[in-house]
């Protein structure tokens, strides 16, 4: 399949293109950056900087879209707020523009989303993809984005949403966590009860794969392992791991100061269930924190 990937040089993206070369995949990929494309994929991808660049008689056989200012990255004002919905709906938005004038419409769009869909949350309700939600930023978010998404629908193309928790691999949030934790600094956010539904990077990879090729995918699924983890059992798990101590707490008036609003991303959260692949069929490679953890951080030799 010759597939256009947007967003292909983020945390996720970096992952996924080498693994589409590997199931024989053309792989195009849309950035800002041709020169960070260069770097990370040398001259196995075709790099595109518009998609006016891509011909109306072009054949485009599927599109990933993964696009959008990193969540977490500042601190979230009105205007950051703002910048992180027109990042994923603009590109969404372009993405439909670009089916309709294709001659020959692509078979499949998988589109980002994330469990914000559900809203931040305090309670221990496990979340289904038709689980109940919270009206707020991050569910208008999401939701926003997935509808942009379904319009594809009409111009007969499959649409999947994956709705990604944390990722966990080499780089991406994880990255974040680790030098506080490797300096015995690390421990819970706020009261730590918070759940934090994650997914291993190679799953999440193998999922988006499968869903390229397998025509009965469709409509929205949870991308996060089957076993959610309260945030102070993923801090004690990461410690161990590291045989670092974890006594140290985060406060959460902390994370207000650095991140505003956008704080309630680590002290609220979703306990996330992801019924519609294991109902599928899936068997996830890591389903449990403990062995995530030691593939990433204890790689073989």
């Amino acid at each position: 399949m010759k597939v256009l990937i947007s967003g292909g040089t983020g945390f996720i993206g970096r992952h996924l293109i080498p693994r589409l070369l590997d199931y024989d995949h053309e792989a195009v990929v849309l950035t800002r950056s041709e020169i960070k494309a260069r770097e990370l994929f040398g001259s196995s991808v075709r790099v595109i900087t518009d998609l006016n660049q891509i011909s109306s008689d072009e054949q485009i056989d599927g599109i990933i879209n993964l696009a959008g200012e990193g969540i977490a990255d500042k601190r979230w004002s009105e205007k950051r707020k703002q910048a992180l919905i027109d990042s994923r709906i603009s590109m969404t938005a372009d993405l439909i523009s670009l089916i309709r004038r294709l001659e020959h419409p692509p078979e499949v769009l998988i589109s980002g989303s994330a469990i914000g869909f559900y809203g931040c949350r305090t309670d221990d309700l496990l979340l289904n993809e038709s689980g109940q939600i919270i009206d707020d930023y991050t569910h208008r978010l999401c939701q926003n984005w997935e509808s942009e998404a379904l319009r594809a629908e009409a111009m007969g193309v499959r649409v999947c949403l994956i709705r990604t928790g944390v990722v966990l691999g080499n780089g991406g949030a994880l990255a974040k966590m680790l030098p506080a934790f490797r300096l015995g600094l690390g421990g819970p956010v706020a009261r730590g009860d918070q759940w934090m539904s994650w997914i291993h990077i190679d799953d999440e990879i193998e999922i988006i794969c499968m869903m390229l090729t397998h025509n009965e995918f469709d409509g929205a699924y949870n991308l996060t392992a089957p076993e959610a983890v309260t945030n102070e059992t993923f801090s004690r798990e990461l410690a161990a791991v590291l045989s670092r101590p974890c006594w140290l707490r985060v406060p959460a008036v902390v994370l207000d100061l650095m991140l505003g609003e956008g704080s309630d991303l680590l002290v609220k959260g979703q306990n996330v269930y992801p019924e519609r692949l294991l109902k599928a069929g899936y068997k996830f490679a890591y389903p449990d924190l403990k062995t995530a953890l030691h593939q990433i951080l204890e790689p073989a030799d």
